[in-house]
């Protein structure tokens, strides 16, 4: 029983090494938290950026180990989850920033100079696709 013990707290340990080395290897390599700095034209503060990357990613780990039931005024989660979006979105956009997502996008669908549409058409379509999922899935 020992043995087995060990085995899977082994094999979990060893597993969060690689999905967490993989995780900054991704924002390393790539450089998104410095690219998302001179987006936000807030250089000074990458510090404050990187260890909001490396809490949040500790808090996911926290929350999704115990499953906490937080008890918060409602008006609340609005706020937490209005700035989690829009982390969620820069750090996105500036990945997209950095691997020319974007214009490569444009160019092989030959859309040149329309690039305004099509960035309001993916964002119109994450934001309709949000609500569907949390009107339909979550209060159905």
């Amino acid at each position: 029983m020992t043995i087995k013990i060990l085995a899977i707290c082994f094999l979990g340990i060893a597993s969060g090494l690689a999905v967490g080395s993989g995780f900054v290897a991704f924002l390393t390599v790539l450089g998104v938290i410095p690219r998302l700095t001179q987006l936000t034209k807030t250089m000074k503060m990458i510090q404050q950026y990187e260890w909001a990357v490396v809490i949040g990613a500790l808090t996911g780990v926290i929350a999704s180990l115990r499953d906490p039931v937080l008890h918060i005024w409602p008006y609340v989660l609005i706020f937490l989850g209005v700035n989690g979006g829009v982390f969620v979105g820069m750090l996105a956009a500036a990945l997209t920033e950095v691997l020319n997502v974007f214009p490569i996008l444009v160019k092989r669908i030959r859309m040149d100079g329309e690039l305004v549409i099509l960035i309001m058409a993916i964002v119109l379509g994450k934001i309709f696709g949000s609500l569907f999922q949390w009107l339909y899935f979550v209060h159905h």
